[in-house]
């Protein structure tokens, strides 16, 4: 058994926006560190653990999380669209493990991911079918919210789950951190976009497309510090991260839902993601944090982290 972690910030902004060149290359040369360190680490299965963004999952129905025996991508900001290589047995296998766990896991054999997904997979491996991969979809971004520690409890599980595998297993955990994007929210939206957040699957391409561009319009205005939504949080950032590279998962439990939207933006819950990936880590043992980089970018919204990390026993 191999247990290895990628968790890092995704945006839709990343080949979208310029930025100071010298941001850029730290970017590039973090994601060129990941790919080192998954070079190395050789998975031999993937599980990609990310959120939504209203274009696979709605609110006709929305379950906290939700594991594919099959999927294929969106195709959202021009991100990679087609059948994910999903090995359907042993994602099968997966999701008793975990329901046998009493953990209500919902599955789907025809989940649809957007660029919260696809994108950390175009990142590392160049295209979203190399390695054989079980994406779990975790909600981080459609209120009610359930407890976090329910998604440590998720992540715990997985991480049991794997300790028994054979396999040379990378999780990979794609969101956040801090940052508070257009999304809309359900409470304050007009009545068409309320359609929309119920059932708005395959929009046509003009209105996707105009979607995309209110997003990078909120980019450019958000660097220049005129737009209005909350800014990026650095500290509450350092905080998280601090408890994933020391291992403290429990204290995911004390993440008030109100309190992140409030601090840290309405989709600084992503980071529930990185919990159910630390959490699977931890549950196999100790581990160790070998990468972490950090920086708040505007022109991304988004408090930009990237860390990678192992169980010690294997770096021993």
């Amino acid at each position: 058994m191999s247990l290895s972690l990628v968790a890092m910030s995704h945006t839709p902004l990343l080949h979208r926006v310029e930025v100071d060149p010298q941001v850029r290359a730290e970017v590039d040369g973090a994601f060129e560190a990941v790919r080192a360190f998954v070079a190395e680490v050789d998975p031999e299965l993937v599980i990609t653990i990310g959120p939504d963004h209203y274009n696979g999952f709605f609110y006709d129905t929305m379950p906290p999380f939700c594991l594919g025996l099959g999927a294929y991508g969106l195709g959202d900001y021009g991100t990679a669209s087609g059948a994910l290589d999903v090995p359907a047995d042993i994602a099968e296998d997966l999701a008793r493990h975990v329901q046998g766990e009493d953990i209500d896991l919902t599955i789907s054999r025809a989940m649809g991911v957007d660029h919260g997904a696809v994108q950390p997979l175009e990142v590392i491996f160049g295209q979203i079918d190399t390695v054989p991969t079980i994406p779990v979809f975790v909600n981080g971004v459609a209120a009610p919210f359930v407890p976090m520690r329910r998604i440590r409890a998720l992540g715990e599980s997985i991480g049991r789950w794997a300790a028994g595998r054979p396999e040379r297993i990378l999780v990979i955990a794609s969101g956040g951190l801090s940052h508070d994007p257009p999304v809309p929210q359900r409470a304050t939206a007009t009545p068409a976009v309320s359609a929309a957040l119920l059932a708005g699957r395959n929009p046509p391409p003009q209105a996707r497309a105009a979607r995309e561009q209110r997003v990078a319009d909120t980019a450019h205005a958000f660097a220049a510090g005129t737009a209005t939504i909350l800014d990026l949080n650095p500290e509450w950032d350092a905080q998280f991260l601090r408890v994933c590279r020391e291992g403290e998962v429990a204290a995911f439990d004390d993440y008030d839902t109100d309190e992140m939207a409030a601090t840290a933006g309405n989709s600084s819950h992503e980071v529930r993601s990185w919990v159910t990936a630390f959490s699977a880590l931890s549950a196999v043992g100790d581990y160790a944090v070998e990468l972490e980089y950090y920086r708040k970018i505007r022109e991304f919204i988004a408090g930009f982290g990237v860390m990678t990390a192992r169980t010690k026993e294997i770096t021993a």
